[in-house]
């Protein structure tokens, strides 16, 4: 048996071996990658009975935290994501352009959500597509990484008080949006192409998310920046320290090493050494947390229900000392509420048991809507190109061309949408509107979320509205297909602060059934005439050189939409998400239909916290995968603090002896490095090394 078991392994360290000097890629490098990722998923569905924390959701936000809560080895971590791994459809995930022509909405790996009918919106319902995989929607989102401007942050950090005005101001995201990021300059033919303009004392150098410029870039690009000039929008040059706001090309969470797209699974999970305190569950809906009730003022979570489809038993698991909620804006209300938390009438109308009146859960939603501004155009686009290397190469192209996505943008302020004459009148308009809001337009009946809508109108109306940052988002996109055998590119136009809130509520206590929801777009009038100006400025952007030099034709809305009236009715039937839902499980104080606190510890609830983009009050000017990260990144920070004495102010000062010493056993999530290969984003040298090591000590274990 022994010379069998030294036969085994000699075996597998030539295997190992033969993957790195040659070997057939499409067998030992695969299978390799492939087990390599799985060491921290659990795929025969066996956990533990009990973990220390269990966090509800494996996308954006849930992976990093089990990422960085697992760093201390005295802690044990249990992720619990309804969808599948994404093994299977990988190449949608990993290929960049593929975000835009076979991407994952509308397949299994989204949870298609739909909103309730819009009366704004022509009384259409329309359609929310939402991560449901490992990775949530940074697995299927459009990879732009923006981040919001201080101003906006500071004003969040405003509405919460006490030490949230530090733990959540514009200086602690940064910091912590920074210790998420590997920011990789272009090389200088991109540079110069996209005209691109960046300043690295902004951008973090050691974090686990890449973030860099496409590898491949369209020449139309490079009239962008230069476009905007010379209609009187600022072009940045450091759109990434605080003032995010202007004309520039943005950066994407892409890989340089293989032109890959950079998620939360690729960053935080796939590069980890095999952790025994972690596991991370797929296929597992939360379908409620189990309460003790005996304290009914502050509620603590025993357990977390789970099972792997509706027709499934239920199981559950045990929690030791919290539960995390990162379901998204969507997802944690809906848990909430499935649990009995949230307001009293909606679980009741549901037919859930009360075991917490919280008047704001689901309430507070927010999302940015847009459309676009459509032409014919002469030059080359990412679709045409696209096609044209699929007629050619049945691959379509190299990895460097396959990365290429739309972003070129631009945050237009108040003024650059009205005017200077104009803008002041419409401000006193917004303001003299906010009683009849607060009567007519908030979805609950309860003054606590009546008093939250206030706040957040005020704060949109006096500190964002006036300030130099974005009200609308315009950007440009070169990935749409012909109209009469021609080529089209867009301009596309986003509402960025609206006035008009909706919510979350629940359809049914059946945990599979989806919950309702409403965002309300177009409520309120002054939503309507921020996009209506952003895209009358989409349509001069196509008409200023030397961006006009290519444009032709205009396909849509076309010159039948001339007057505010028939830009009004027009864009009522085609106005969508763009896909940043937010603000439902608001950190306002509680007299303000506020759902968590400073630090993310629900109302009421002893050891419930929320992290992801739900809790912030207000939407950004910006697209919400980096400050999500951020917030994930400093929501780890005041949980190791609660129980390691570790994470806050800064995780590598005030270190226990256990963390201290789990720091050096179990290594961070770092940057994934240059070693890294094409099978998947995430692979590192030190991984490979535990690999090699471990094969090794396979080989002494039996020969001792």
């Amino acid at each position: 048996m022994r010379s069998l078991a030294l036969a085994l392994a000699a075996a597998s360290l030539a295997s190992y071996a033969a993957a790195f000097e040659g070997g057939h890629r499409d067998i030992y490098r695969a299978i390799y990658d492939r087990e390599l990722r799985k060491r921290n998923i659990v795929y025969d569905g066996n956990i533990a009975n009990a973990y220390d924390f269990v966090i509800v959701g494996g996308g954006t936000a849930g992976l990093a935290l089990a990422s960085r809560l697992s760093e201390d080895s005295n802690t044990t971590v249990l992720v619990l994501e309804a969808g599948d791994t994404g093994d299977a459809v990988a190449e949608s995930i990993n290929v960049p352009l593929n975000a835009y022509y076979s991407g994952l909405p509308g397949t299994a790996y989204d949870w298609q959500y739909t909103t309730v009918k819009q009366p704004n919106a022509n009384n259409r319902a329309l359609p929310w597509p939402r991560g449901k995989v490992l990775g949530g929607s940074s697995a299927m989102n459009g990879m732009y990484t923006v981040r919001p401007s201080k101003v906006e942050v500071d004003a969040w950090a405003g509405l919460i008080g006490g030490d949230g005005s530090t733990k959540w101001n514009w200086d602690a995201l940064f910091e912590n949006m920074k210790d998420s990021e590997t920011f990789t300059p272009p090389s200088d033919q991109i540079k110069s192409e996209g005209n691109i303009q960046y300043n690295t004392a902004s951008r973090g150098s050691a974090g686990p998310v890449h973030a860099t410029y496409p590898g491949f870039m369209v020449p139309i690009v490079g009239n962008w920046t230069t476009t905007l000039a010379d209609i009187g929008v600022a072009v940045s040059s450091d759109a990434y320290g605080g003032q995010g706001w202007g004309a520039f090309i943005a950066t994407s969470s892409i890989n340089p090493a293989n032109w890959t797209r950079s998620y939360s699974r690729s960053a935080y999970i796939d590069p980890l050494p095999p952790r025994p305190n972690l596991a991370v569950l797929p296929n597992a809906t939360v379908t409620r947390l189990v309460f003790d009730t005996s304290n009914k003022n502050n509620l603590t979570a025993t357990g977390v229900e789970w099972a792997p489809s509706s027709g499934a038993a239920k199981q559950t698991v045990k929690v030791n000392k919290e539960v995390i909620l990162a379901g998204g804006a969507i997802g944690s209300p809906h848990v909430l509420m499935l649990s009995g938390v949230g307001p009293s009438d909606v679980l009741q109308q549901a037919g859930v048991d009360v075991q917490l009146d919280l008047p704001g859960v689901g309430q507070h939603l927010q999302d940015h809507i847009s459309t676009q501004v459509v032409w014919k155009t002469s030059a080359q686009t990412a679709g045409s190109l696209r096609t044209q290397n699929l007629a050619s190469n049945k691959n379509g192209g190299s990895p460097a061309f396959l990365s290429f996505i739309n972003s070129a943008t631009a945050y237009v302020n108040v003024t650059d949408l009205l005017g200077p004459d104009f803008a002041p009148q419409f401000k006193q308009q917004v303001a003299d509107a906010l009683q009849s809001s607060v009567d007519s337009l908030v979805p609950s009946s309860s003054a606590e979320v009546k008093k939250g809508y206030e706040a957040i109108y005020n704060v949109t109306l006096n500190t964002l509205l006036t300030s130099p940052v974005g009200q609308v988002e315009i950007l440009l996109s070169l990935t749409g297909g012909q109209v009469d055998g021609q080529n089209t590119l867009a301009i596309q136009a986003a509402l960025q602060h609206p006035f008009s809130h909706g919510r979350i509520a629940l359809a049914s206590a059946d945990p599979f059934t989806p919950p309702l929801i409403d965002p309300q777009y177009l409520s309120h009038n002054a939503d309507v005439v921020l996009l209506r100006e952003g895209l009358k400025l989409a349509r001069k952007i196509g008409g200023t050189a030397p961006l006009s030099a290519s444009i032709g034709d205009e396909v849509s809305p076309g010159s039948s939409v001339q007057s505010d009236d028939d830009w009004d009715k027009w864009l009522a039937g085609q106005i969508g998400t763009e896909y940043h839902p937010s603000c439902s499980c608001a950190m306002l104080p509680k007299e303000q239909g506020g759902v968590v606190d400073a630090d993310l510890k629900v109302y009421g609830l002893a050891n419930v916290r929320v992290a992801d983009a739900s809790v912030f009050p207000i939407q950004f000017s910006a697209h919400l995968q980096a400050p999500v990260y951020g917030l994930a990144e400093q929501a780890a920070k005041i949980i190791r603090a609660t129980y390691n004495g570790v994470g806050w102010p800064s995780a590598n000062e005030g270190n226990s002896s256990a963390a201290a010493s789990s720091s050096a056993s179990v290594p961070a999530p770092t940057q994934t490095g240059d070693a890294q290969h094409d099978t998947n984003g995430a692979v590192s040298s030190v991984a490979r090394g535990s690999v090699g090591l471990a094969l090794v000590g396979v080989l002494v274990s039996l020969l001792l």
